[in-house]
């Protein structure tokens, strides 16, 4: 009899933990240019605009419960700098869990945004930006300013009007587009390991252009003054007389330079 009512026992405690749901919230005041720092272990991260002077907040979990001995939030402020940390069990078992963390923040800030393991979303922002996960996409949609992004596997979509960027992925496609006004400030970098790259550039960009593929064909359509040798899987020149360096690397896959 009770071996016959363990697996009903199981499977009930395995309904039950998916069933979990949990949420925390809290605002914080900033009263200039906010600094934002939010680390997560496992979990999703978006992070979005709005019209008030405050970083809003927003943790929800699916088959966990935020407190110590599951999911873990933590915060600190000083002055405009916000600082939280979600973290996760270390184990846990077989049945669904997720964490996600959504973000509101003013228009203009600095902010840096890292998960171990899940996807990044951002629109709508202006400032200097950090995103980086270790397993996961990333999309920054009319991000303006800085942007630097790296991710271990997974894609990465960008688009916005930039000053400085570096792009990054270990194992994805990197599809990027610079906005009208786009001025490089410093060298630019966009690298994968394995996947083809697409860029975007308004028709006055200045570079000094390095593209390169390990397998796979470089193609351009703006005019290149060349420099060096110059291969089907390799161009290196000047983009309307040149500017900052502009690496575009893949190590398996296309690369296409195109107009705006």
């Amino acid at each position: 009899m009770g071996n016959q009512l363990l697996p009903c026992l199981v499977l009930t405690a395995v309904m039950a933990s998916v069933g979990l749901a949990d949420e925390w919230k809290k605002s914080f005041p900033v009263s200039g240019k906010s600094d934002l720092r939010v680390n997560v272990s496992d979990g999703s991260i978006s992070i979005h605009s709005w019209d008030r002077n405050e970083v809003g907040a927003r943790v929800t979990t699916d088959g966990w419960q935020i407190r110590p001995s599951e999911v873990r939030v933590t915060d600190h402020q000083g002055g405009d700098r916000v600082e939280i940390e979600v973290r996760t069990p270390r184990f846990s078992s077989f049945s669904h869990h997720s964490v996600h963390v959504d973000l509101l923040v003013p228009h203009e800030l600095r902010a840096e945004l890292h998960t171990g393991d899940g996807s990044i979303s951002a629109k709508d922002l202006k400032g200097e930006f950090n995103f980086s996960t270790g397993d996961g996409g990333i999309e920054a949609d009319a991000v303006d300013g800085t942007l630097d992004v790296k991710t271990g596997d997974g894609h990465i979509r960008a688009s916005g009007r930039w000053d400085q960027v570096d792009l990054r992925t270990d194992d994805g496609a990197v599809e990027a587009a610079a906005g009208a006004g786009s001025k490089m400030s410093s060298s630019w970098r966009i690298n994968t390991g394995d996947g083809h790259i697409t860029l975007h550039l308004p028709d006055n960009f200045a570079a000094d252009l390095d593209a390169h593929t390990g397998d796979g064909k470089v193609t351009v359509d703006f005019p290149v003054t060349l420099m060096g040798s110059v291969g089907g899987s390799e161009i290196r020149g000047k983009l309307n007389g040149g500017g900052p360096s502009l690496q575009v690397r893949t190590g398996d896959g296309s690369i296409h330079l195109q107009r705006l």
